[in-house]
């Protein structure tokens, strides 16, 4: 799907519902039953409680709460597809949501018809604020569009035959990237935040003063060859590197490589949903924790950059550009071919920074339920930006406030080199 034709169905709330919903039904054309039932973690959700919490979303939300008159298609999916919302009551436990083998896949296609013929009949009608809930509710889809994806990759990881979900993307001429150039960023006070009236999630304003120091990026993330020269180094075995933290992580889980990275007698390898292939040593690094991206970075003699140089530096930057997902196929980070100035700012790998999610200036949650979506999360977690090469376009942002704990890597996650002047 071409960017401008993507554009042209946002202005159009229909259009844009239908383009969103059929994504998500397209991404898992592949899978069986049995593969959309399946969880093998608990900070990962089967593709079909995905496509059923989603739908629950605009059901509880818009068609419950705003459309009178109608009838919920089951009540008992209020149960078991509520996500964290304690307004709308108990919910099935997160850990055991791969139990749910029933109902089946058909059924919840059969939901999921159910509420968008009641949505698209109630659109027109609906006041611009509900409208703006419907919008929410696609880039609520969206994100769970990029989970399914990476929630179902980290399951068929288990799978000792490692399937394929799609076949291999066509090979791309992929020459090493120029040697890391570094690009001035803006110094004093800069304003970041979503400040226009476009859409944004609620956490990403309001607009806000920032002092940056003197300071410099990276002009493209890091390579899996500039990570091997890491783990080469023995940089998984050196504590001097490591966050104490990240050091206890990497002694307990056993860790020496990125996720999914398997070493044999023809070297590196990694899995993804083209099955397990060798590693490309000019792709972007991806599935890394913050401890990880910090080690590399703290070994490169380098820092990760914050989230106002990160998103300084972006301002003026395409959000729609880059290697990002535009219909259901093989997602795969793809080489910098950039040899000057910034590049790789949106889609490959979404980048750690060094800043904590936490609420900006004046920010305050919306009331009610909807409230629930991001503020009670500020704890514990880090920010990264820019999406990867399995967010749908259309849906980042400079402003945009992806987070993640530390130790967690099963996205599309790599890293940026910043350093101080």
């Amino acid at each position: 799907m071409t960017i401008e034709f993507q554009k042209q169905h946002r202005s159009d709330p229909a259009s844009h519902f239908a383009s969103v919903r059929a994504l998500s039904e397209a991404l898992v054309h592949p899978l069986s039953d049995a593969d959309a039932t399946g969880q093998s973690m608990d900070d990962a959700s089967p593709a079909k409680w995905h496509l059923a919490h989603i739908t629950w979303f605009f059901e509880t939300f818009v068609l419950r709460d705003h459309v009178p008159g109608y009838v919920a298609y089951d009540p008992k999916f209020s149960y078991l597809f509520n996500s964290y919302y304690e307004a709308e009551g108990a919910r099935h436990a997160r850990p055991h949501r791969g139990l749910l083998t029933r109902p089946s896949l058909a059924e919840i296609f059969s939901y999921r018809r159910h509420v968008d013929a009641a949505l698209v009949q109630a659109l027109p009608k609906l006041s611009p604020d509900i409208q703006a809930l419907v919008t929410l509710g696609l880039h609520h889809e969206q994100q769970h569009q990029e989970l399914l994806l990476t929630d179902i990759l980290h399951l068929f990881a288990q799978n000792p035959i490692e399937p394929a979900m799609w076949d291999a993307p066509s090979a791309l001429p992929a020459p090493m990237p120029q040697p890391i150039q570094w690009i001035e960023g803006r110094q004093g006070v800069v304003t970041t935040g979503h400040a226009d009236d476009s859409f944004a999630f609620d956490c990403e304003g309001p607009a806000h003063d920032t002092l940056l120091t003197p300071h410099a990026l990276a002009h493209r993330t890091v390579t899996n060859g500039e990570w091997m020269e890491f783990i080469a180094d023995g940089g998984y075995a050196d504590a001097r590197h490591w966050l104490s933290d990240g050091w206890a992580w990497v002694q307990r889980e056993g860790i020496v490589a990125p996720l999914y990275w398997r070493k044999d007698a023809q070297g590196w390898t990694r899995f993804g949903h083209d099955g397990r292939r060798p590693v490309n040593p000019a792709a972007p690094v991806a599935h890394i924790s913050l401890y990880e991206a910090d080690a590399y970075a703290s070994w490169a003699g380098a820092r990760l950059p914050t989230e106002a140089e990160w998103e300084s530096a972006a301002q003026g930057f395409d959000p729609d550009g880059g290697n990002q997902l535009d219909d259901a196929r093989c997602p795969r980070p793809r080489a910098c071919e950039q040899a000057d100035g910034l590049a790789q700012m949106f889609g490959d790998v979404w980048e750690w920074t060094g800043s904590a999610y936490r609420p900006y200036p004046g920010f305050r949650a919306a009331e009610g339920a909807v409230g629930e979506y991001n503020g009670k999360f500020m704890s514990g977690q880090f920010i990264l930006k820019g999406g990867s090469c399995a967010t749908p376009r259309g849906h980042m942002r400079p402003s945009y406030r992806n987070f993640f704990y530390p130790h967690q890597r099963w996205q599309f996650t790599g890293l940026r080199l910043a350093k101080d002047i």
